[in-house]
């Protein structure tokens, strides 16, 4: 697993009612690709005014990708995809390492992505309900993804969660890279990528 992407492998393990429609559906995409790029762009969705723009009813949105959490969820999901994958390529190549550096990438991309913070300072409450609870399909994407890739160290003779599971240990380290992320709307404190890897480090240490 350790060279499968970890954004892909998120996806694979944690499926989604929309992503379904995205595969087989080309409306869905059509509606999807308009929607991502106006997000990335610093945009507000909407969704009259994306139905407008794309010369549909609202019914036939909703239809094509659901409502606007699901919608808004699967677009952080698809931004998320590429960050990870991209931490997964450049983490150490096992143990302890490893598991650190893909937290470290991830978070510390997270904090500096311009079109994220836009949307955690546009709205701050929906953000934190689609990110960081665990019925948002972002979190429980981001827990499966750290729970394999602890559990493939573990696997490997490389790492060993004990006296936690590895599906346990990914919960508490999922929360402490979101007890960063979201610093600023959590406790006003500014979001600090080098005290997070010094924590992953902390947690992590043998």
């Amino acid at each position: 697993m350790r060279n499968e992407p970890l954004g892909t492998l998120g996806s694979t393990l944690v499926p989604s009612a929309l992503a379904a429609r995205l595969e087989a559906h080309g409306d869905s995409q059509r509606a999807f690709r308009s929607a991502r790029r106006a997000f990335i762009d610093g945009a507000r969705i909407d969704m009259g005014s994306l139905a407008a723009s794309l010369g549909v009813d609202r019914t036939s949105l909703f239809r094509w990708v659901g409502n606007r959490d699901q919608l808004l969820s699967e677009i952080l999901w698809s931004l998320a995809v590429p960050t990870l994958d991209a931490a997964g390529r450049a983490a150490a190549p096992s143990g302890a390492a490893r598991i650190v550096d893909v937290l470290d990438h991830f978070t510390a991309d997270l904090i500096r992505a311009p079109y994220f913070r836009a949307f955690l300072t546009r709205e701050p409450t929906r953000a934190l309900r689609l990110l960081t609870t665990t019925d948002s399909d972002v979190q429980r994407r981001f827990v499966a993804v750290m729970t394999a890739v602890i559990a493939t160290e573990q696997d490997a003779g490389a790492f060993d969660p004990a006296p936690l599971s590895a599906e346990e240990l990914a919960r508490l380290l999922v929360r402490v890279s979101e007890s960063f992320t979201y610093a600023d709307l959590i406790s006003g404190e500014t979001p600090d990528p080098e005290r997070a890897r010094t924590t992953f480090e902390y947690i992590l240490r043998p």
